[in-house]
Formats: structure tokens, C-alpha cells, sequence
């Protein structure tokens, strides 16, 4: 079974896709900058990923895939200069770390946690302002910093995969909603009924991206969610992903 390291993997999908990979008898390695304040079916490595030296040291030999979930929470402000700065750090520089590791090493694939905030221009409350569902080959706008470092980091994942002359794949996964207490979210907020990505699909497509033999690609990892605003039909057809829950299910 493929040896995989989730990068970032301390929260909520981490642990999600952990507990789901390691039932399915992946290889796991886990790092984060933060101990875990509950048990991990992995071995954990404690590390600040923005770093080369310390990422080159902390990826385990013959490791498979490396799934980097690297998350902070923005604040919102463009004009804030010390914003700026973190968010360009764990959201696009640490992508490129990675990805540099990854070559250096030869990790023949990395799978980039991206999101759904690459295109939220074209959604409001979870409804697609397209008329139809929302695709990967939409002309990619944001309305926050976020989401315009997601998709740069998204498009150094192809300069790797198809200009860095090193065998690489890269696989973007738009991620919807993930939430810990998916029943509970539901509740919290009507958007989640279409927006979510309940546990086994987050695990599916994962999953997916992980044995698929794609060498690039973009998609939307989304439930089969009523009304939900992003189409599935590329991930579904060129990863395999086979959606499992709609929001009705859980309701």
C-alpha cells in the first residue's frame, strides 16, 4: 500500500482523511507545526512546513504522495500588510516548498487542498450566479486574497508537473465545505446543505486523487449535494470519485 504524508494534517480534514486512509491500510506520516490534542492513527512529525530544510528532513524514504492541507485562518483585511505576509507564506510559498521537496526527493505525486474560494465570484450562498453549476474551466475570480493564492498555488502545480523536467504529478481538489459535526453544520448554516463534503466523500476523493494516474488536474470535491453549486461530472469521469452522500442523507 502507498506511502503517504499529509502535510498540515492536524486539522479537521486532516484527522478526517487520516482515520479514513489508515483504515484502508495507507502507509500515513503526519506533520504539523502543532502537537495533536487527540490520538492519530500515524506517525507524527512535528515541523514548520514553510521550511525546506525542515520539510526535505521530515518526508519519510519511498514516500508515494504528499497531501498538503497547510491551512491558516485569514482575517479578511487586504490592506494589511502583516496579512499579506502570512497568508503569501502558508498559502503559496509553502506550496512552492513543498513541491520543491517533492522533486528534489522524487514524491512522484502531490495533492493540493485548493478551494471553492478560487471562483466564489460566480456564488452567493452557496447558488451558482452562472445559471448552471460552476466548472473548473470558469475563468477563475476571487473576492479574497485566499482564494487568489489558492490559484496561484494551483497553477505552480502545473509549472511542476509539466515544466520542472521532473516526473511529477500535481492534483488540485477544490474542497467545499468540511465540516467536524457535519449534522450539526447543517444546521448552523443553510449554504453547508449545498456546499458540504461529508466525511466519505472527503475520504473518497481523496481517495481518488490518490490512485488516479492523472498527471494534472483541477476539481471541485464536493458532496452529491441538492442544488449544490460546482459541477462533479471531471472528478467523477477522469479521477473515479464516486460520491456517496447528498445532504438529504444527513438532514
Amino acid at each position: 500500500m502507498k506511502k503517504v504524508m499529509i502535510i498540515g494534517g492536524n486539522g479537521t480534514v486532516g484527522r478526517v482523511l487520516a482515520n479514513g486512509l489508515s483504515d484502508d491500510g495507507y502507509e500515513l506520516t503526519i506533520m504539523d507545526l502543532k502537537k495533536p490534542d487527540r490520538a492519530l492513527p500515524a506517525r507524527f512529525v512535528q515541523g514548520d512546513a514553510t521550511d525546506y530544510e525542515t520539510i526535505v528532513r521530515s518526508i519519510p524514504a519511498h514516500t508515494d504522495v504528499l497531501i498538503n492541507l497547510l491551512a491558516v485562518k485569514p482575517s479578511g483585511d487586504l490592506l494589511d500588510r502583516n496579512e499579506f505576509e502570512k497568508m503569501t507564506d502558508i498559502f503559496f510559498k509553502a506550496t512552492y516548498t513543498i513541491l520543491r521537496a517533492a522533486a528534489e526527493l522524487g514524491v512522484p505525486k502531490v495533492i493540493f487542498a485548493s478551494s471553492n474560494h478560487v471562483t466564489d465570484v460566480y456564488e452567493k450562498d452557496g447558488v451558482s450566479l452562472l445559471d448552471r453549476q460552476i466548472k473548473t474551466d470558469d475563468y477563475p475570480q476571487s473576492k479574497s486574497l485566499y482564494g487568489l493564492l489558492k490559484l496561484a498555488s494551483e497553477n505552480l502545480g502545473y509549472l511542476f508537473s509539466h515544466h520542472s523536467g521532473v516526473p511529477i504529478s500535481v492534483i488540485n481538489l477544490r474542497i467545499g465545505t468540511a465540516a467536524e459535526n457535519e449534522k450539526e453544520a447543517l444546521h448552523v448554516k443553510p449554504r453547508t446543505t449545498k456546499t458540504l463534503l461529508s466525511h466519505i466523500d472527503l475520504i473518497g476523493i481523496f481517495k481518488a486523487a490518490i490512485e488516479s494516474g492523472k498527471i494534472y488536474g483541477t476539481y471541485y470535491a464536493v458532496s452529491d449535494n441538492p442544488e449544490r453549486p460546482w459541477s462533479i461530472a471531471s472528478a467523477i469521469k477522469e479521477l473515479g470519485y464516486k460520491p456517496k452522500i447528498n445532504t438529504s442523507d444527513l438532514l
